[in-house]
């Protein structure tokens, strides 16, 4: 008698689904089922590289994308609100950062750099108490030109945001031309600001 490699429902053992599957896999040869199970492993790795970022292109970094325009008050003077169209006509580095963030406190010297070296930047502070966003400033610096106050965080979850720190790479045509996701280090930002067209 032949061999049979499947089992109907009535023959199956009792336990069910996953024994029946068991079955089943077992009937395809070690080599099969070895190519199989290597097939599914590198899925779920690229999968979960894709979606921390760890593969290098994942979601630390944005394609090119028209940015969402805001308007907020400014850090210190309430009734003053600025746009962020109103800063067309150069590039601009958007830092979303928060006074209790401590990713954010290490990049201040990062973000000192690149205002000494007449870089414009804004920030956004996310989710911040304004008392408390300028205490943080007064500790380590203020690298901005201007400071949005997003208090209840919607402007930021409307632009992408999904943290502090993050920084955004705006065009002067008002195009989000990169993001970084993770503090900026100098390599980082070096990096990002290649991305701005000369």
């Amino acid at each position: 008698m032949a061999r049979q490699d499947t089992m109907s429902p009535a023959e199956a053992p009792a336990g069910g689904a996953l024994q029946r599957l068991a079955h089943r896999l077992g009937g395809l040869g070690r080599a099969r089922l070895a190519a199989l199970t290597a097939v599914v492993v590198g899925i779920v790795v690229i999968s979960v590289l894709s979606l921390t970022g760890a593969g290098g292109a994942g979601p630390r970094h944005a394609p090119p994308a028209r940015a969402k325009n805001f308007s907020l008050a400014t850090l210190g003077h309430p009734g003053q609100r600025i746009s962020l169209s109103s800063l067309a006509g150069r590039p601009v580095i958007v830092n979303f950062f928060a006074s209790w963030c401590v990713p954010c406190a290490a990049e201040a010297p990062t973000l000192a750099a690149l205002r000494h070296q007449g870089v414009h930047i804004v920030g956004v502070a996310w989710k911040d108490d304004p008392a408390k966003t300028r205490a943080f400033l007064a500790r380590y610096g203020d690298p901005y030109q201007a400071v949005f106050v997003d208090g209840d965080g919607r402007t930021g979850i409307d632009f992408g945001v999904t943290g502090v720190p993050e920084t955004y790479l705006v065009g002067a045509d008002g195009r989000i031309l990169d993001k970084h996701a993770e503090p900026l280090t100098e390599a980082d930002a070096q990096a990002l600001l290649s991305r701005a067209p000369s």
